[in-house]
């Protein structure tokens, strides 16, 4: 809520402020360039898992290794994007279950990171992401607001005291 008025303000997202309510203030210009910088992580991401599996082969630890290492990170990285995904489009919340823990599964979102950006590369190419959830609350507020107001008569701070 506003600090002036009654009326719901928007909440403001990362790199958009709160320029994604009317899209303009170069709304635009911020999408390309955070699908832009998703798209890159994923990228450096992917090189650095490279690197990473290239160091455990040239160390021969054997075949069962490689394909137990290859395994874990497709796995971490598939369950990083789905909680990412779930994240931006019905917000943090929304999380239960094996989805919600941060300390415990620390490690597998670590793992995952490279999965986790390519959710959020992807969603940023529809919209900003947690623009929805946003958007949502957003309405929700405005909705409520209204229909306070609609059931108000005159001005309750003008009443007199008995």
């Amino acid at each position: 809520m506003n600090q002036d008025s009654t009326t719901p303000a928007p909440e403001p997202i990362r790199f958009f402020g709160t320029t994604w309510v009317d899209r303009g203030g170069a709304y635009w210009l911020r999408r390309a360039a955070v699908s832009l910088g998703a798209f890159l992580t994923v990228v450096a991401g992917g090189f650095v898992l490279q690197f990473a599996v290239g160091g455990v082969q040239m160390s021969k630890a054997g075949g069962l290794v490689n394909v137990l290492l290859l395994g874990a990170i497709a796995i971490c990285s598939c369950l990083a994007a789905l909680r990412t995904w779930k994240i931006l489009a019905e917000g943090r919340d929304s999380l239960e279950g094996w989805m919600a823990e941060d300390k415990s599964l620390g490690a597998v979102w670590l793992i995952g990171c490279v999965g986790a950006a390519a959710a959020y590369f992807f969603r940023s190419l529809t919209e900003a992401p947690g623009e929805g959830v946003r958007r949502a609350a957003l309405e929700r507020a405005t909705v409520r607001h209204a229909k306070r107001e609609a059931t108000r008569a005159g001005r309750p701070g003008k009443r007199k005291k008995r």
